[in-house]
């Protein structure tokens, strides 16, 4: 799949989502498959431009290009100079939020909620691509409401806009995150359009991975709450999708490997303070689905230095290891 000029090393994109898709996770996903990672919106309003939690969700040193940083606004010229900004600071493409369903970003009509407005998202999506020499994207839900769907025009104005990579979640903002991804839609918007279109929504497994590029003729997936705590998911995907076999399940060790690594570099990228915090939720879904996940999640999110958040991570898996190799020679 390629994205202007960048040609990806597969279709597996890792989606934004706030509070998670830092440097660290981006960086972890690719490393493990992921063909692409965009990281966390990014306010188009210029007074949060200086604020060092923004510059740390657009910092993408050491990154694995193409480095695609989302913006958010509703004001038009804001929205092309918060392109500008992010392109003079290194990003090689530009996505936009016109799918994020939170109550704080669409009670300013901002994300799904400028869907209502096809003029504005015009002129939005308008101004951002004369803005800048990069590639621009375009991220949406399927429609306000399901009484609403307009999926299929906004995919036109996007294309006529110059967009040139479409994203679309299969739900619409009233659905938030409830019920099944419609990929009736996704399909019906990939056929009105030509340039690509990326399927979200519900890509869990491998298998359901190929169902929906083969049922939506999609470009390329976006998986986003899937890779949460479980960022091997692009490798296993991929594979499949590449050999029509499934890899096997990562083992303990491996998982305790993986989350190490992580947490590292969640230190190294936060500071002592802010890691440890940003670690706890990361933590909680690597334990998720092992044997005594509960009471450790309960025990480790009272950890308050690196110190005690990493030995109490390390004797949980070294109790899961150890409780496997017993099973086994049992």
């Amino acid at each position: 799949m390629k994205i202007g000029t960048f040609k990806l090393s597969n279709n597996l994109v890792l989606a934004p989502m706030a509070g998670v898709t830092d440097r660290p996770f981006r960086q972890l996903c690719k490393q493990l498959g992921a063909g692409m990672a965009v990281s966390e919106m990014v306010s188009s309003n210029s007074l949060l431009w200086g604020s060092k939690k923004t510059q740390r969700r657009a910092n993408h040193e050491g990154e694995v290009e193409p480095r695609i940083v989302q913006i958010m606004g509703v004001d038009p010229e804001m929205m092309a100079e918060a392109a500008r900004f992010n392109v003079n600071n290194g990003a090689q493409i530009i996505d936009i939020n016109m799918g994020c369903p939170a109550k704080k970003v669409c009670n300013v009509m901002a994300g799904s909620a400028l869907l209502q407005n096809e003029p504005l998202v015009t002129e939005i999506l308008e101004a951002v691509v004369s803005a800048v020499p990069v590639p621009v994207t375009l991220k949406i839900r399927t429609g306000w409401d399901r009484e609403n769907r307009n999926a299929i025009n906004i995919a036109r104005i996007a294309e006529q806009s110059g967009i040139q990579a479409l994203a679309v979640h299969g739900r619409t903002r009233a659905c938030g995150y409830k019920g099944d991804a419609e990929y009736d839609t996704i399909r019906a918007v990939k056929q009105s359009v030509c340039i690509p279109v990326i399927a979200n929504g519900d890509i869990t497994t491998p298998e359901k991975a190929r169902h929906v590029l083969d049922y939506t003729g999609a470009d390329g997936l976006m998986i986003g709450r899937a890779a949460q705590g479980r960022p091997w998911i692009f490798r296993e995907i991929n594979h499949f999708l590449t050999t029509g076999e499934k890899l096997p399940e990562s083992d303990v060790e491996e998982i305790r490997d993986i989350l190490l690594s992580h947490l590292d570099n969640l230190y190294s990228f936060y500071g002592e303070y802010t890691g440890v915090r940003m670690a706890r939720k990361h933590i909680s879904w690597y334990s998720k689905r092992q044997h005594g996940g509960a009471a450790f999640r309960n025990a480790v999110n009272k950890a308050e230095t690196i110190e005690q958040q990493l030995a109490m991570t390390k004797d949980f898996f070294e109790r899961l290891a150890n409780d496997k190799r017993e099973g086994l020679a049992a």
